[in-house]
Formats: C-alpha cells, structure tokens, sequence
C-alpha cells in the first residue's frame, strides 16, 4: 500500500472528518465534555502538551481537557483552511490534520492569540458509520505560551 492510496479520501469521508473537527471544535468553546466522549472512541489515547500520554476517555478528559479547556476562550479548528485528510483504501482509518486558534491568558489577564495544531486518527466499524476518534495530539505552535490562567 501506496501513501497515494491513502490520500485518495473520497470527498464524504473528507466531509465527515471536517464535520468531526469542527464539533469538537464546538464542544471545546463551550466546554460540553459528555459531548466531547461520544465522538471518541471509549480506548481512545492521546497526548498533547500538558500530557505526555493519556489512555482512555477518563484520563483523557481528566488530565487533559480539564486542565486546559476552562482557562482558553475562541477555540476554533481551522478546517475551512488548513485540514488535510487521509483515508485507508477500506475506508475504516483515517487521519486528519488542522490547525487551530484559541484565546489564552496570561496571568495578569491580559489575552494572548493561542494557535496550535491537532492530528486525529479516526476509526468506524463499517462504511457511513460515524467517524470515532481513537487517537489525537493537540499542540500549540511553537513559542505559544505554555500556560493560559483564564477564561
């Protein structure tokens, strides 16, 4: 198998993950974490900035939604712009990519822009089931501020 083969992601697919990205994106501004779960997959793992690795929607709502969720504003996936997807030939697998904005602040109140990055590896039991994320890495660009203390 080709990386060409995957790249070839028929346009529902694409359509699909960008709906994902963008209701997690939804779901983080507004903080719903129950609604944030069901669009993984229950043995999802992760990491990101503040988590060097996180197994399971408990530890992965816990350690690191929790901590970061409540001191940003304005989350935002970017995937009118910057999402790229790619799809295995069974249309089973897929990862996404886009980057992301966000609203920190630093400890005087002050706001700061908060860009980052999120890769998703995307899973489903059969062909037009929804998209479950079983995999993602949430990031902030280099020379963000590690730290938002708002929100």
């Amino acid at each position: 198998m080709t990386i060409s083969t995957w790249a070839n992601a028929a346009a529902e697919d694409q359509a699909a993950i960008k709906d994902w990205f963008d209701q997690w994106s939804a779901v983080v501004a507004t903080r719903r974490f129950d609604d944030a779960r069901a669009l993984f997959h229950p043995d999802a793992i992760g990491f990101g900035t503040w988590m060097d690795l996180v197994e399971g929607l408990d530890q992965l709502e816990g350690k690191q939604w929790r901590s970061i969720w409540g001191t940003i504003k304005d989350f935002h996936h970017e995937t009118d712009v910057h999402l790229k997807v790619i799809v295995s030939p069974d249309r089973l697998m897929a990862n996404g990519l886009v980057t992301w904005t966000s609203t920190g602040f630093n400890e005087d109140g002050s706001a700061y822009e908060r860009p980052g990055r999120t890769t998703g590896t995307f899973v489903r039991a059969a062909v037009g089931d929804p998209w479950l994320a079983i995999h993602t890495h949430v990031s902030l660009f280099r020379g963000v501020p590690q730290k938002s203390f708002g929100g």
